[in-house]
């Protein structure tokens, strides 16, 4: 069943490409925030160190992050995407703060919320939307940490899905209109995101889009779990998610040819977010607004996009200048279904 939303989101990407936002932790450097600002009030005397904890801003630096999204709006961002890349109970375990992970996720969305409601009064004909993102977090269900131990998994698939069942829960109280799984390593993962989230809309009896965006962890062109964009695309497919797509790992001209091989097989919008290019010797990400909007406008003009914004190292100037670029291009053709039988181990099997 397609919900509201997500017609009104295929209607406007029938007309033109949809922009993303960018990087929240590039913008959040910017402020060279310190430990105490981190704590912020709330968590003055936390017992352990939180800097570097950027989801927790929600709640102790909350005008931060608002200013943050309305520079991305403001940029030209259709979909902004919840400060939560971190804000599951697993990945919170890092900072003993697996309690927080629910209003943490609350609180982001009403942030975002209210950006993008702002914005909506201002130009109503240019709707604003909430992408509510569940991140990979730090464990794999599907690799062993310990390269003697083979069979060893530090999660499992009923601990990833109670995860990501709180924080669905709590981004769509907050106000979320899509939910966005990124920044796909894993794609055991993403199943366990795909299961919790369909499991939270059987219970509303509601449901919202759903997008899904893997990542290509270097030259191989497969991701951390050994797929290709191809072989992960058909692992997804089953979700009928609204978008499917890449981001973060390689800049715009390292990630084409990935984004290239899921917009040929891909029966929904197409979405893609690089990196500006990969990190520099300081961690620092050296590819300009310029040339980012450069590679993805040769991305549109080639028909591979429904949805573009950035990753790591992206500004609201980038976003800006990439939205420029797009602007007036016809966006992708959704390719139509046809009937084959679409396997996937590594590998894509399709007969």
């Amino acid at each position: 069943m397609t919900s509201t939303t997500q017609q009104t989101l295929l209607d406007i990407a029938a007309k033109r490409i949809l922009i993303l936002d960018g990087a929240m932790g590039t913008e959040i450097q910017n402020h060279k925030l310190e430990e105490a600002d981190y704590r912020g009030e709330p968590f003055a005397d936390w017992h352990c160190d939180v800097k570097g904890n950027n989801d927790l801003l929600v709640l102790t630096q909350p005008e931060l992050i608002y200013n943050i999204h309305c520079d991305y709006l403001a940029a030209g961002a259709d979909i902004i995407e919840t400060n939560t890349f971190n804000a599951t109970t697993i990945a919170m375990a890092d900072y003993d703060m697996e309690s927080q992970s629910k209003e943490i996720n609350l609180a982001a969305a009403r942030l975002a919320r209210k950006a993008c409601d702002e914005f909506t009064a201002k130009t109503p004909d240019k709707p604003r939307f909430v992408a509510g993102v569940l991140g990979p977090t730090n464990r794999t269900a599907s690799i062993s940490p310990d390269v003697n131990d083979p069979a060893k998994r530090n999660v499992t698939f009923d601990e990833l899905v109670e995860a990501y069942m709180e924080s669905t829960e709590a981004l769509l109280a907050g106000g979320a209109d899509i939910i966005l799984i990124e920044t796909i390593f894993d794609t055991l993962n993403a199943k366990a995101a795909i299961f919790a989230v369909e499991t939270v809309f059987d219970n509303m009896g509601s449901r919202v889009p759903v997008m899904i965006s893997g990542t290509i962890t270097d030259a191989s062109g497969r991701t951390l779990s050994g797929q290709t964009a191809e072989a992960f695309y058909y692992s997804m497919r089953h979700a009928s998610p609204m978008s499917v797509g890449l981001n973060c790992a390689l800049g715009p001209d390292l990630l084409r040819q990935y984004v290239d091989e899921v917009s040929n097989v891909a029966e929904c919008l197409v979405s893609a977010h690089p990196n500006a290019g990969l990190p520099n010797e300081f961690g620092e990400y050296d590819m300009g607004a310029e040339e980012m909007s450069t590679h993805i406008k040769e991305w549109a003009e080639a028909g591979l996009v429904n949805i573009v914004g950035g990753c790591c190292g992206s500004t609201p100037e980038h976003i800006r200048t990439l939205a420029e670029s797009v602007a007036g291009l016809k966006p992708r053709t959704i390719r139509e279904k046809d009937v084959k039988m679409r396997l996937s181990g590594l590998e894509p099997f399709v007969h």
